[in-house]
């Protein structure tokens, strides 16, 4: 098995869903005798609050080159808005950052996707560090809810989700902007947050959903068995 580094702390249950299910994937494909080799770094997760850009690309491309010198041969970053900083530390690195976007991307092109609805933080909906990436590389359209509701969507992210807090509040926001984003010809919606697959656990809905956390995890156990 490859070593893989993990990029963690943004938010520790993020984390630990990630951990969990690289352990239960990796060891229903071999057995549950072997588990793989992985390297965590935990971040402060007040790098992100912060919001400052240059300080979360020197944090991650530092964290990154730790990881690397550690032995890692690959990275992947626990969580999708620190994916801002792919473009800065990638470069800068000898080894593949594993990007969240790309296994969101594969199993949308296997679905026969081409318009995907985002949701998650403000941060992740209004950046282009996951559009990009699905219309660069797989020519899907991504859109986002309308600008009035995107301070109550961070707001339930940041304030609630990411401390472990999943209320029938969230549940029923979240909801709602899914049925508005369906109202305006998504094919599909993208659960851009570690934490919304655990408020979504449960929740069947009429347009495929794509939690961007299990893609990514089989991506990553993939890499680790070398079967990419």
């Amino acid at each position: 098995m490859k070593t893989l580094g993990m990029i963690g702390g943004t938010s520790w249950h993020s984390t630990i869903e990630y951990y969990r299910l690289i352990n239960e994937r990796v060891g229903d494909k071999i057995g549950n005798q072997s588990n793989p080799p992985l390297i965590i770094h935990s971040i402060n997760i007040e790098v992100m609050r912060e919001q400052n850009r240059e300080k979360i690309n020197a944090k991650y491309l530092d964290v990154a080159r730790k990881l690397q010198t550690s032995g890692a041969e690959a990275i992947i970053i626990c969580a999708n808005t620190p994916h801002m900083a792919y473009p800065f530390v990638q470069p800068k690195i000898d080894i593949p950052i594993l990007h969240i976007a790309d296994a969101t991307g594969n199993d949308a092109r296997k679905q026969g996707l081409k318009k995907l609805a985002l949701l998650g933080n403000r941060p992740t909906m209004t950046g282009d560090f996951i559009p990009k990436v699905l219309n660069d590389h797989f020519s899907i359209e991504t859109i986002i809810p309308d600008p009035q509701y995107l301070d109550q969507a961070h707001h339930y992210v940041s304030k609630e989700l990411t401390q472990g807090v999943f209320s029938k509040e969230a549940k029923n926001f979240f909801l709602e902007q899914m049925n508005l984003l369906r109202e305006k010809e998504a094919e599909g919606i993208i659960l851009g947050c570690t934490e919304l697959p655990i408020l979504f656990k449960e929740v069947s809905y009429e347009i495929p959903l794509l939690p961007t956390t299990e893609l990514h995890v089989n991506m990553a156990v993939d890499f680790i068995l070398e079967e990419i």
